[in-house]
């Protein structure tokens, strides 16, 4: 992807199930958990560059004492940041006069982050500011431990504000109306409420204070408790959330939407929200023994080690897992992605070698960004074989008189070439605000290899991961790809054409934003069929004002009047840059080429507008809305 998008936040959660002292014996040191989370958390970076944040739990600390550590940060390096912070203040600690860090028991009694229960959150912002308040995990702290929750998640809600109106009406009065607070004071109001009600069980049973809280944290039901707390949640999410005596939890949306992933044995329960970083932290040969936390499901953690996973809700018949999972967002280390994302590419040969007329000899192929790489892989694979194919046809068509040294030579050298011929300049920084200095700038992110193209012989093909703005292929991709000197410039997208607002988590919140977008309408204007717009803002209007789950995606009706390849071609001249000497046309992949890679990632409403959950269809009405009346603002 070209463009900057920011998307999901990431989560990581590990209980230790021994003693601090086991592992300190046999991995040599008592901070294990701490420096698994520690690669939990790097190894998902990618998911969190607004912020990071991390809590502890410690086990059977006095009254008096502190149990509870969180820190976070939203430096430009939030992860480095947050564990130099903690690292050095351990050492400190360890520094002091009568210190033993040798000694687990000491260690936990005297530095932070030394518990059994740690929680990682890696934030990418979609929704309110980016300050240090922002960052995850939020804490609703209580003198009693079975009420005091910590909690942190990826997700959106599409139903926030009567969400915060059901936290009124029951009499609360949440300190902001963002989902994070929303989620974090309903979980809260029935974790008080059930801690209630078994305190009254306990008096009735004569128990003290000491023996009640006691007896609550071992039969705390927190599956009950997600239960009642989830009921008209509607969004895309994985929440995780921690219980200031020791229980721990992670439920997933009942669509599958956002990702996680769960590993447990005899010493750390593990949740993810990818599936490689567990493999690789902990070293785990076989995938099969890491699992998918099934939509609409819960994994919970109780303070005496055990551990369940079962449904909080009804999970959706059939569950819309995010395509843009595996075609962008996740780890391409994932064994499942890999080769989907080759698949995505093989999908994409006929129709490149269609554009093409099978000229393979004055094409030149290549990718970008870097995570378009494995797309390339399966589309040289198909070509490949496509070169394969067609060598042996002209090897059987040659007749004894031709078949020599140099007649094989050319035939075995039929085959697809292939380059790198852009680099990002990832130091360049666009300080500048004046417009035409920012704009040269900008035209400078990507830098090019000379001398790859043959200047007004060959074809560029150039693979993206996915089209969304295009902002960044019209302003400094394109103008760059054009020093070189290609004939024609073939622009590829291993994702189909983006249409359709996120509202689960992802960045792409406004319809004005999209390319797609901006084509249907100009073909629209272009083709004197402005009254579909006027038609389907009225009726996106009216959706806004009326209740009730089913709200048709109105925003659909905008692209009907059109086939894939007239948006594809209306999208090439809006992505071509003034001036642009080679000829410019766009492929998509095709939404059934998309299922066919992905067969279990259904989700895809970005590329549909077929939403999951009813508040989808109800933030796509708004988004356009919201563009016809020339709002410039998210729709969720």
């Amino acid at each position: 992807m070209s463009d900057p998008i920011k998307h999901e936040c990431g989560i990581a959660m590990i209980r230790l199930l021994k003693p601090l002292r086991f592992y300190q014996e046999k991995y040599g040191t008592a901070l294990y958990g701490l420096n698994k989370l520690c690669l939990l958390m790097e190894k998902q970076h990618n998911r969190g560059q607004d912020g990071a944040g991390m809590a502890n739990i410690k086990f059977d600390i006095p009254p008096g004492n502190k149990y509870i550590s969180i820190q976070k940060s939203n430096s430009t390096t939030p992860i480095k940041d947050i564990f130099h912070t903690v690292s050095a203040e351990i050492a400190r600690t360890a520094e002091q006069p009568g210190a033993n860090p040798a000694d687990p028991e000491w260690l936990k009694a005297n530095a932070r982050f030394t518990g059994e229960l740690f929680l990682g959150h890696l934030r990418y912002g979609t929704y309110g500011g980016n300050g240090i308040e922002a960052c995850h995990p939020f804490l609703r702290e209580s003198n009693w431990m079975t009420r005091t929750l910590i909690v942190a998640g990826n997700f959106n809600l599409t139903n926030t504000e009567e969400l915060f109106q059901r936290l009124v009406n029951i009499g609360q009065h949440p300190k902001d109306r963002s989902d994070t607070v929303t989620i974090l004071e309903k979980i809260g109001h029935f974790l008080d409420r059930t801690t209630l009600r078994m305190e009254e069980e306990c008096d009735r049973k004569g128990m003290n204070r000491r023996e009640a809280e006691a007896f609550i944290a071992e039969h705390l039901n927190v599956m009950e408790i997600l239960r009642n707390a989830c009921r008209h949640w509607d969004g895309g999410f994985v929440i995780a959330g921690l219980i200031g005596h020791g229980d721990a939890f992670v439920l997933r949306d009942p669509a599958g939407i956002r990702p996680a992933f769960y590993y447990t044995d005899d010493e750390v329960a593990v949740v993810t929200s990818e599936r490689p970083v567990i493999q690789t932290t902990f070293d785990i040969q076989d995938e099969s023994r890491i699992h998918e936390l099934p939509p609409g499901n819960a994994i919970v953690i109780k303070r005496g080690g055990q551990i369940s996973v079962e449904p909080y809700t009804t999970p959706l018949a059939e569950p819309k897992r995010c395509s843009f999972e595996r075609i962008y967002f996740s780890r391409g280390t994932d064994a499942d992605i890999y080769q989907e994302r080759k698949r995505l590419g093989k999908h994409l040969a006929p129709d490149i070698l269609q554009a093409i007329d099978e000229d393979i000899e004055n094409t030149v192929f290549s990718f970008i960004p870097n995570t378009a790489e494995l797309c390339f892989f399966g589309l040289m694979e198909a070509l490949r074989e496509h070169c394969v194919t067609v060598i042996t046809r002209k090897l059987m068509e040659l007749k004894d008189r031709d078949f020599n040294s140099v007649n094989l030579k050319a035939l075995l050298a039929y085959c697809p070439r292939f380059e790198k011929v852009a680099v990002k300049d990832a130091k360049l920084r666009t300080f500048i605000t004046a417009d035409a200095s920012r704009d040269d700038l900008v035209a400078h992110i990507y830098d090019i290899t000379y001398g790859t193209i043959r200047r007004g012989t060959d074809t560029l093909v150039i693979i993206d991961d996915s089209i969304v703005r295009g902002t960044t292929m019209r302003e400094s991709i394109l103008k760059i790809l054009d020093r070189l000197g290609p004939k024609r410039i073939l622009l590829v997208s291993s994702a189909p054409q983006i249409r359709y607002p996120d509202c689960y988590g992802i960045d792409m919140a406004k319809l004005g934003d999209f390319v797609a977008f901006r084509a249907a309408i100009e073909l629209l204007q272009e083709t004197n069929r402005k009254h579909i717009i006027e038609e389907v803002y009225r009726k996106a209007k009216e959706t806004l004002c009326c209740g009730g789950e089913h709200v048709p995606n109105c925003v659909q009706e905008i692209y009907a009047p059109f086939r894939t390849e007239e948006l594809s071609a209306k999208i090439a001249e809006l992505l071509s840059p003034v001036g642009i000497r080679a000829k410019v046309s766009v492929i998509f992949q095709s939404v059934e080429g998309l299922h066919e890679a992905c067969p279990n990632h259904t989700g895809d409403w970005y590329f549909t507008g077929n939403y999951p959950t009813p508040g989808g269809a109800k933030v796509c009405n708004r988004a356009f809305v919201n563009f016809i009346e020339g709002r410039n603002e998210r729709a969720y």
